[in-house]
């Protein structure tokens, strides 16, 4: 169980923590277009499998549609959703309003980044703001909530009631300050956290180990981030291009061993056994499933690893309930 206080975290996802069941979030990748359809099909699949789902802010840099929006249309089709707001964007005036937007809208998950410079998306030249970084906006949101005051000092009408959540990089360097970092997130606020692609589990049950020294996973929910590598080039991806993402050599040996046309399910299975040796790790919380363009295997994914289906936990007290998987 993560102790939560009441005044925040009204939602499924919450209640799975609180109620010490390990927890599954999915990512739905929002279309370069205005289609609700696409999140609205997307929702669909993950619909029953999953205590919530991000639409995603923007991922580094490239324009989607608002995850705002994508949030209202994922709720709608029955996923609770989580909604991410970076920084590079938005001052703290924007910040501050979409928060209280998502709180009105009903939206009860916020997930609070710096987010990526400009240059690594399709407009290169825009200009970035970086008002506050992510642990800044996540005092922010628990002042917001908490506090019921802006940065300004002037109170608010009405307090949001989101869980608020972070996001950390157990490999990026230097390793040994990492779980030190994630200790300043919760400090300010953050309930949950969701880190980068685990594929190497030995270093990420280092990782746990000094979370739990520091007795981080009592206050927040450790959600490891897992996904598919369903073939070499996203192997190669991941590997090069993704900042902070450590794939150890035998990953990559086990993939390239396989015929190219049984590669995706390689990358399938090597998913199910990260999230199966995950779960043995004391402390962690769940799993966030990251499966860009492949949303529709996450819940074979979960179902195959013993995390699925499931059914909503009593939002309000979160404990006591069934949640069947």
């Amino acid at each position: 169980m993560i102790d939560l206080p009441e005044s925040g975290g009204t939602g499924a996802l919450a209640a799975a923590l609180r109620a010490g069941h390990f927890a599954a979030t999915a990512e739905i990748g929002p279309p370069r277009g205005a289609n609700a359809e696409v999140v609205r099909r997307k929702a669909a699949l993950l619909a029953g499998h999953v205590d919530a789902a991000n639409i995603t802010d923007n991922p580094s840099g490239f324009i989607r549609l608002s995850s705002l929006a994508g949030c209202v249309i994922a709720q709608a089709g029955g996923v609770e959703a989580v909604v991410q707001l970076t920084c590079r964007d938005r001052n703290r005036i924007a910040l501050q309003s979409d928060l209280i937007g998502a709180g009105a809208l009903g939206i009860p998950n916020v997930l609070l980044l710096t987010g990526d410079h400009p240059r690594f998306g399709d407009h290169p030249d825009a200009k970035p703001v970086f008002d506050l970084d992510g642990v800044q906006l996540t005092w922010t949101a628990r002042e917001l909530r908490d506090e019921g005051r802006l940065l300004s000092g002037r109170e608010l009408t009405a307090r949001p009631r989101w869980l608020i959540g972070a996001v950390e990089n157990p490999f990026a360097p230097p390793r040994e300050f990492r779980a030190r970092r994630l200790g300043k997130k919760v400090a300010v606020g953050a309930q949950f956290v969701q880190t980068q692609f685990v594929f190497d589990v030995a270093g990420f049950a280092d990782w746990m180990k000094q979370v739990r020294d520091l007795g981080l996973h009592e206050r927040c929910g450790i959600l490891a981030g897992v996904g598919p590598l369903r073939s070499l080039r996203a192997l190669q991806h991941v590997s090069n291009d993704v900042p902070g993402v450590y794939v150890p050599d035998d990953v990559g040996r086990r993939l390239r061993a396989v015929p190219e046309d049984r590669i995706a399910d390689a990358g399938v299975d090597l998913c199910v056994e990260t999230i199966q040796q995950i779960r043995e790790i004391p402390g962690v919380a769940g799993v966030h499933v990251m499966a860009f363009g492949y949303e529709r295997g996450i819940p074979e994914i979960l179902e195959r690893a013993g995390v699925g289906p499931r059914t909503r936990v009593s939002a309000v007290a979160g404990r006591g309930d069934e949640h069947a998987r």
